[in-house]
Parts: C-alpha cells; sequence; structure tokens
C-alpha cells in the first residue's frame, strides 16, 4: 500500500503572495514543509502539487532542481488536483498537507495516519474539534473515498479546499479524529499574513536548527510568551470561511 503526502501549493496567496518560496533562515518555507514531512517514518513519497499557472513555474522549477516529485495542474479545483497527483503516482492513501505549514511535526503526521490505519476509516484528521496547534493540521483518506469524492463534489468551496464534502456527510463516511491531550489550539503556527511569516523566522532563528517538533515550540513559547504576540488574532482558517460566504454550484 502506497502512502504519500500531497502538499499543495501556490505562489497566488491572496493574503501574502508568494510566501510558499519566501526565505526562512537560508532555505524557501515551502522547503521546510517538505523536509519535514519527509521525517515522516510512514509516508513512502511526498509530492508537491502547484498549479499551471505560470507564476507556479518557480515552484516546478525547485522541485526538479531538488528532486521532489511534483504534480501541476487545476489552481481553483483543488480536489481535481489531488485527484489526478494521486491517479498519477497511483496512491492507496493520501496524506493532505498544505505547503503554508513549516513547523509541520511528522511525529504528529505519523500519529493521525497510524490511527487511520488502527481502525476501518474512510477518513482521519486532527481538527475535529481542533486541538492541535493551527498549522499542524493533518487529513488521512484512501484514494476511493477521494474517487467518490471528486465525483460527487458539487459546491465551489468543495472543489477549492479538498476534504469539507468528507467532513460534512458523516452518514456516507466513517470520520474519526486524533484529539491532543491538551487543548492548544490557540496557537497559530500556519504563514497567510506576514506576521505569521515573522513568527515562524523568528521560531527557526531562535531554535537554530531544523529537526525541532511541536513540543520544542510550546516550551520556547512558554519560556518566550512573547512571540506568541507576533501574529495574535488572526482568525484560523478565514480562506475557507470566505469560500462559503462565496459558495456556489458550479457545473462538472
Amino acid at each position: 500500500m502506497k502512502i504519500a503526502a500531497i502538499v499543495q501549493s501556490r505562489m497566488s496567496s491572496t493574503r501574502l503572495p508568494g510566501k510558499v518560496m519566501a526565505k526562512v533562515v537560508d532555505k524557501p518555507l515551502l522547503s521546510h514543509v517538505i523536509q519535514r514531512a519527509k521525517r515522516s517514518q510512514i509516508l513512502n513519497d511526498v509530492i508537491v502539487a502547484t498549479t499551471n499557472n505560470l507564476s507556479d513555474d518557480v515552484i516546478a522549477s525547485y522541485c526538479a532542481e531538488n528532486s521532489i516529485s511534483c504534480f501541476r495542474g487545476s489552481e481553483d479545483d483543488v480536489l481535481d488536483r489531488y485527484y489526478h497527483v494521486a491517479l498519477s503516482y497511483k496512491i492507496d492513501t493520501i496524506v493532505r498537507i498544505t505547503g503554508d505549514c513549516p513547523l509541520l511535526d511528522p511525529n504528529v503526521v505519523d500519529h493521525v495516519i497510524r490511527f487511520y490505519c488502527s481502525g476501518d476509516y474512510d477518513f482521519v484528521t486532527n481538527t475535529l474539534p481542533c486541538t492541535y496547534p493551527d498549522g499542524l493540521d493533518v487529513s488521512v483518506f484512501s484514494f476511493a473515498v477521494l474517487k467518490q469524492t471528486w465525483h460527487e463534489s458539487r459546491l465551489q468551496s468543495e472543489r477549492e479546499h479538498v476534504v469539507p464534502y468528507i467532513r460534512n456527510h458523516p452518514e456516507i463516511f466513517n470520520i474519526g479524529n486524533v484529539s491532543h491531550t491538551e487543548d492548544l489550539s490557540n496557537f497559530r503556527w500556519t504563514v497567510d499574513e506576514p506576521q505569521d511569516l515573522e513568527f515562524v523566522r523568528q521560531v527557526y532563528g531562535i531554535l537554530d536548527h531544523d529537526d525541532f517538533g511541536m513540543d520544542d515550540i510550546v516550551d520556547l513559547l512558554q519560556s518566550k510568551p512573547e512571540l506568541a504576540q507576533i501574529n495574535q488574532g488572526i482568525v484560523r482558517n478565514e480562506g475557507y470561511a470566505k469560500s462559503l460566504q462565496n459558495d456556489r454550484l458550479i457545473d462538472r
């Protein structure tokens, strides 16, 4: 069984364009995401899923130059992009990761995958409800579930964000959730705004290595609580909320 992470990534972010190639320490933010995912003990591959837009040539070129698996597809229909990545790379189990999470913890990734494999689940995440820091989100599902979702999703929000159709239909899918023993959802470690990028740069600059994990960052924030103030007050999942406001049925 092939288990692979698909990392969705593009340059044309609405709130912080070009963020995935912004430098954190000495390499692009996206590189940190990929290298952290590759430290997983379970994943067979990590594939960047970017778009066919010319602006994303830089992502494709970076992947080619660094021997990173890369697939290019639709910009707006991210679900379609995921489906064709999985089809092209013959992935049995898909692990969804976003390219704006440079503090991703491979141990959390493996924990969610093991939970998925331990039961008869169609979909497992660590966000129902959120108890992990924003930026450590992981979702795991089978190719069969992805294919069904690809066929049946009709709302624009369901095509743009990959997993809402699954999450919104517990009567169809057997859904599991991984909860942390302590609620850490107040921490914001994703990168959507300039303040987020500054926060991540500060964390990497202080810890001064690339193999730290979630617990190391929590310890750092307990000793330096002022760091958490850098990007405090930004709404979690604001992009998805905006998609819901402008939602509509689409023809396929």
